[in-house]
C-alpha cells in the first residue's frame, strides 16, 4: 500500500516519467508546454543580439546546498532545443554543501542554450528544492523509525517528477492518485452515511484495493479499526492525541499489524516529536507545493 523510497539515496533505479501517472503527459510533452509558454518559437532578445553560428558553453552552477534532481528535464529541455550535448557534473539524490558548485555543462548554438535557459533552471530549480526539502524532513526523523510520505498536493502534470524527487530527497511515495488507494475522508463519510458505511461500501466494490481510513479522534480510530480498516490516517492531532490514539488502535486491532499515519501541521520544527508517537508514516504535502526553489544559474560562454 506504501511505495517505498530508495534508501540509501545513492542508489536511485532510472524514473519512469510514463507509467503510471504520464502516460499521457510524458516528459516530452511535459517540457514541450513548458518551452511552447515561454519560447513559442523564438528569443527575441538573443535571434537580435547573438550572432548567426556562434556557439557556446553553458555552465550550470548550484549556488546553494541541497540534493539535485532534474536532469532528465533538463537534458529534454536542450534536446528540444537543438542541444545534444550535456554533460552531467553532479549527482542526483546527494546533499551537497560544498557551494558554489558547477553541476553541468553543456555545448551548442549559443541562441539556443539562451532559449532553453530558464525552462530548463525552472524545471532543475523546483525539483531540487523538492528533494531537498524532503532530504530535510528526513533528517529530522532520522532514528525514529518513521516514514516521511508525499500527497497528492502536486504541480497538474508534474506529479511523476515531484514524486521521484520525493525519492531523491529520501522520501517515500504515497498514493500516486485516486485510482491505487481508496482514502475515506469525511465527505464520503458524510455521502455513506457513517464511517463505516463508507468501508465497507469501498471494499465490497473494490476488494483488492487498499483503503485507508482518516481519523480525527482515537474514537474514530477505533471505529475504523472495527470495520476492519488496518491503515488509517490521523488528521490534525496534537502529538498527545497522536499517541493516545496510536496506543488505541494497536489495542482494538488484537495484536494484527496496523499501518498509521499522521498529517496536518508537521512543520520542520514538530515532525520529530510527531515521529516519537509511534506513527509509521508522516505525510507531508509541503514537500510538492511549498518547497522553495534550491538556487541555480546557468552563465554562457561564447567563442
Amino acid at each position: 500500500m506504501i511505495k517505498r523510497g530508495s534508501r540509501p539515496k545513492r542508489e536511485i533505479p532510472p524514473p519512469d516519467y510514463a507509467a503510471p501517472v504520464a502516460r499521457v503527459h510524458d516528459l516530452e510533452s511535459i517540457v514541450a508546454v513548458a518551452l511552447a509558454e515561454d519560447v513559442r518559437g523564438r528569443d527575441v532578445t538573443a535571434d537580435a543580439v547573438v550572432p548567426q553560428g556562434t556557439l557556446g558553453l553553458a555552465r550550470i552552477t548550484q549556488k546553494q546546498a541541497g540534493v539535485l534532481f532534474g536532469f532528465d528535464a533538463v537534458a529534454e529541455t536542450l534536446r528540444q532545443c537543438g542541444i545534444e550535448d550535456l554533460e552531467r557534473l553532479g549527482a542526483e539524490g546527494e546533499w551537497r554543501d560544498s557551494v558554489p558548485a558547477p553541476v553541468a555543462t553543456a555545448t551548442g548554438p549559443a541562441a539556443s542554450l539562451l532559449a532553453a535557459e530558464r525552462t530548463a533552471l525552472n524545471f532543475l530549480g523546483h525539483l531540487s528544492g523538492v528533494a531537498t526539502l524532503t532530504a530535510r524532513f528526513v533528517e529530522a526523523v532520522a532514528g525514529t523509525g518513521a516514514h516521511i510520505l508525499d500527497t497528492r498536493k502536486t504541480t497538474p502534470g508534474l506529479r511523476a517528477m515531484e514524486k521521484y524527487a520525493v525519492r531523491c530527497g529520501g522520501g517515500t511515495n504515497k498514493r500516486m492518485g485516486l485510482y491505487d488507494v481508496a482514502m475515506i475522508k469525511d465527505n464520503h463519510k458524510l455521502a455513506a452515511g457513517s464511517l463505516t458505511a463508507a468501508y465497507r461500501a469501498v471494499r465490497a466494490k473494490f476488494p483488492d484495493v487498499d483503503v485507508q481510513v482518516e481519523a480525527t479522534t482515537p474514537e474514530e480510530a477505533e471505529e475504523a479499526i472495527r470495520a476492519g480498516a488496518r491503515f488509517l490516517l490521523c488528521d490534525n492531532m496534537t502529538p498527545q492525541v497522536l499517541a493516545d490514539t496510536v496506543r488505541r488502535a494497536r489495542a482494538a486491532a488484537g495484536g494484527e499489524r496496523v499501518e498509521l499515519e499522521a498529517t496536518g501541521g508537521l512543520t520542520l520544527e514538530a515532525v520529530a516529536e510527531y515521529a516519537t508517537t509511534g506513527v509509521d508514516y508522516l505525510s507531508v504535502g509541503g514537500l510538492t507545493h511549498s518547497s522553495p526553489v534550491l538556487d541555480l544559474a546557468m552563465d554562457l560562454i561564447t567563442d
